[in-house]
């Protein structure tokens, strides 16, 4: 138990997960998960791309995989958030708009929020077989939502059938400790995460693959760090 009074929790390692930038909103509704899983484990970060060929898609999911691969620590800490109005406005007004949407729902910031000014990514979790809600871009769902329930209007969907939950780690493969992670984040943030620990992405990634794309990614993270 460390001094905010989080449990911090060490979990076999594993390499975290990768993203490749998506490209083209012409038809962003979710892809179904039997065409994601085509791709292996690159699609459990993966968007569904509507505007490329199959060929130049798959070779740029390949080349960030393993540019992502090579750059993580085996072991990843991380801190994780349940997705509720609160931790969604915080994100919105210190953030602001993430760096990047996607079409599978995922959200990323790309911050020098870590200890020494170390990068921590940012990524919102979708819950499994997201769909974009009609009438938004998929880069305005993020904003559109914050501002809803910032204001409290009812948002263009429920929260619950958007995203799953907050996950923040070093993006770069810097080595840094659970707690020191937890500590910056919550700074950063000014949202007190829900779990701390060390997780195996890999293994989750597995999990995925075998649910084929239907199992929560979140509760996938808090089952981990609980044990």
């Amino acid at each position: 138990m460390n001094e905010s009074g989080l449990a911090v929790v060490g979990v076999g390692g594993g390499a975290v997960d990768a993203e490749a930038p998506g490209a083209g909103d012409e038809d962003d509704d979710a892809a179904p998960a039997e065409e994601d899983d085509a791709r292996g484990r690159v699609s459990l970060w993966q968007p569904h791309s509507t505007t490329t060929t199959a060929s130049a898609t798959h070779r740029r999911i390949d080349e960030w995989w393993q540019r992502y691969l090579a750059t993580v620590a085996q072991r990843t800490s991380t801190c994780v958030w349940r997705a509720d109005p609160a931790v969604i406005v915080a994100l919105d007004e210190r953030f602001g708009e993430p760096v990047d949407a996607y079409v599978n729902g995922s959200q990323t910031w790309l911050r020098d929020d870590g200890p020494g000014s170390v990068t921590l990514e940012w990524r919102l979790h979708p819950v499994a077989g997201y769909r974009k809600p009609e009438g938004l871009d998929t880069y305005e769902v993020f904003a559109a939502v914050a501002l809803a329930l910032a204001t409290g209007e009812d948002p263009p969907a429920p929260l619950d059938s958007l995203w799953d939950g907050l996950e923040a780690y070093v993006a770069y493969g810097d080595e840094l400790e659970p707690a020191p992670l937890a500590a910056a984040a919550e700074a950063a943030l000014g949202v007190q995460p829900d779990a701390v620990g060390q997780v195996d992405h890999d293994l989750i990634a597995d999990e995925w693959e075998q649910s084929h794309g239907t199992m929560s990614i979140v509760d996938a993270l808090f089952r981990q760090l609980a044990e």
